[in-house]
């Protein structure tokens, strides 16, 4: 049974490990493999996928983050826990055993579900987040109160990721981080009736979101270090703006969790403000945010609220 989603937040903020559950996909590279299975079918990707368990995969839209997520583990601490989800079956996966040991990841936990659902794994192995580049897994994992995204960046963002050691992560606000009713008024009344809307609400907190516990999560891993020192840092970039920011300012401070930096960009286009953040990951509710920022850093859609029923 899941825990209900208030006691979750508040276990979160005690956690003492963090479990990322990636898909095969998410990690590495594997478009070619992906078309002989989209233009062949399965037992031409098994075939493929055999005759190149040898050929090292390339990095993909993930693997920065899980290369920088598993760095915070230290000798006598670990606090990140990497585990593979895979819709490939455990011949095919071997592959992609193949590249972890080669790039030295430490992963070691996997479930490979010959096709089905992977989803129905992430309560089992205790995820506080789901990476995935299939979108029916992602909603499977949301609609289970979990927070899941899909990773859409285009290959040559990989490569010029930011290697320092402090690991960046950006989040939207509405249907993100805080649940999406604000959003429902200004999508079904516009722009004015959500201004007043959220001014009169001002000092209601809004509901939690589908990555408020994972945000508490890495909240819980930043208590460890003084403010200044964290390995950790996270933005809240948003297009909401004053009045409406004090609805936001007030709901984390009712959380009881600290947010690094927050951007109220009144509309603005995100991606430039992504960059100068030099953000490792960043999730959007809205695809056309996501598609922009994922020009310049790794993003990925959370496909959750109304934006996307």
């Amino acid at each position: 049974m899941h825990l209900p989603t208030a006691d979750r937040d508040h276990s979160m903020l005690h956690k003492q490990q963090l479990v990322i559950a990636i898909s095969s996909r998410a990690l590495f590279d594997l478009t070619a493999a992906h078309q002989v299975f989209t233009e062949k079918g399965v037992e031409a990707y098994q075939a493929y996928q055999i005759a190149h368990e040898n050929d090292i995969l390339a990095p993909g839209g993930a693997f920065q983050l899980v290369k920088k997520l598993l760095a915070l583990n230290t000798p006598d601490r670990k606090r990140v826990e990497i585990l593979l989800l895979s819709r490939n079956t455990a011949d095919t996966g071997l592959r992609v055993f193949n590249a972890i040991r080669h790039y030295g990841l430490d992963i070691t936990r996997a479930a490979f579900t010959g096709g089905a659902n992977t989803s129905l794994y992430v309560p089992a192995f205790g995820a506080d987040l789901f990476l995935s580049a299939d979108e029916g897994d992602v909603r499977s994992a949301l609609n289970d109160g979990f927070a899941a995204a899909r990773i859409i960046m285009p290959q040559h963002v990989v490569s010029t990721a930011h290697s320092d050691a402090l690991l960046r992560i950006a989040f939207d606000g509405d249907a993100v981080l805080f649940s999406d009713e604000a959003e429902q008024v200004f999508q079904s009344k516009g722009l004015a009736a959500f201004t007043a809307s959220e001014s009169a609400a001002a000092h209601q907190p809004l509901a939690g979101g589908p990555f408020k516990a994972f945000l508490a999560a890495l909240y819980s891993i930043q208590r460890d270090y003084p403010a200044e020192q964290s390995p950790i840092r996270t933005a809240l970039v948003t297009a909401r703006s004053a009045p409406a920011h004090e609805r936001v300012i007030r709901t984390l401070r009712a959380w009881g969790i600290r947010i690094d930096e927050a951007l109220f960009l009144g509309g603005l286009a995100k991606a430039e403000f992504l960059r100068a953040f030099r953000a490792d990951i960043f999730f959007d509710d809205q695809t056309r945010h996501v598609e922009q920022a994922a020009q310049v850093v790794p993003s990925a859609h959370v496909p959750a609220g109304v934006i996307n029923s």
